[in-house]
């Protein structure tokens, strides 16, 4: 696994989707921008439980796409550990597996 060169694949497969459907795609952004507003929880916290969800759901794309915002919100590999053991908690045996590579995204993406 090459975490970096897979970020970049989901990357440009994201922009030909928003170039191939435009409007849902910009609903969608839209949709991604409002709920990541600072309110009670910070956007911060609102991506790790997007990754947490992310790892439960065992998307691996969408776990690249997350750690990477969280690493330029100043995430921790510390505090990224702890949702991935909360991740254990809800999902169980397979999601073992999920937050596995989850982990090898983010030393990846770190190095």
């Amino acid at each position: 696994m090459d975490a970096k060169a897979d970020l970049a694949a989901i990357k440009d497969r994201s922009r030909a989707l928003i170039k191939a459907v435009n409007a849902p795609m910009k609903g969608f952004g839209q949709l991604s921008a409002a709920v990541k507003e600072p309110g009670a929880l910070s956007t911060k916290e609102k991506e790790y439980i997007a990754v947490g969800i992310a790892v439960v759901q065992g998307c691996d794309d969408c776990v690249a796409f997350h750690i990477d915002v969280l690493m330029k919100l100043g995430a921790t590999r510390e505090e990224f550990a702890e949702v991935l053991a909360m991740c254990l908690q809800m999902g169980g045996g397979p999601v073992v597996m999920n937050a596995g590579r989850a982990l090898e995204v983010w030393d990846q993406l770190a190095a």
